[in-house]
């Protein structure tokens, strides 16, 4: 097993003459996850092609804080927060790495400097589809979170507008939430 290096990432925040390009590379990233997982019989496309459709991305920018995640002044994802100020839950919306820098410790340093870049977070919380194992172990086992809920079809996530429509949990289908209590806070 090839050891990992110290991987020095930084966050920047996301212009909007980069908008569109971030859009795209996080499709990407998506859809290879997808296929990493399902090959190509996947159907877990939420519109023409796409795991993560173009306005469930720009929802998330717009209402949220984007970042680039960078490294060596190059972009390699990005990562899209909700931050509440009032009560310091804090939201992970969006979290993906450029398919060309998996295994190599970058997501984890981003993570590292969310949390960095954030001290007062009392809890983080985010959401992965069922069927996204890499994403499971890095959440549980790389950065600290814990599962506390499984939506589906017969317990649908209340805050999700699409809730009740039929297709939101396809068979078998669903997301786990992840909470991770910060110490001390």
């Amino acid at each position: 097993m090839q050891k990992k290096q110290n991987v020095k990432i930084t966050l920047a925040p996301l212009t909007g003459e980069d908008r569109e390009q971030f859009i795209l590379d996080n499709q990407r990233a998506f859809k290879y996850g997808a296929m990493e997982e399902f090959g190509l019989r996947d159907d877990h496309y939420e519109e023409d092609g796409e795991i993560i459709s173009r306005q469930t991305i720009e929802n998330c920018i717009d209402n949220g804080t984007a970042y680039r995640i960078r490294e060596n002044g190059r972009n390699i994802g990005g990562v899209v927060l909700k931050i509440d100020e009032k009560t310091r839950h804090n939201h992970l919306d969006l979290l993906f790495v450029s398919p060309d820098a998996h295994s190599k410790g970058v997501g984890y340093a981003a993570w590292q400097e969310v949390e960095r870049l954030y001290p007062e977070t009392r809890v983080w919380e985010t959401c992965t589809p069922y069927f996204e194992t890499r994403n499971i172990h890095f959440y549980v086992n790389k950065c600290g979170f814990h599962i506390v809920e499984f939506f589906n079809c017969r317990h649908p996530d209340p805050h999700d507008p699409e809730t009740g429509e039929e297709e939101t949990y396809e068979e078998g289908g669903g997301m786990f939430r992840f909470e991770k209590q910060m110490p001390g806070r």
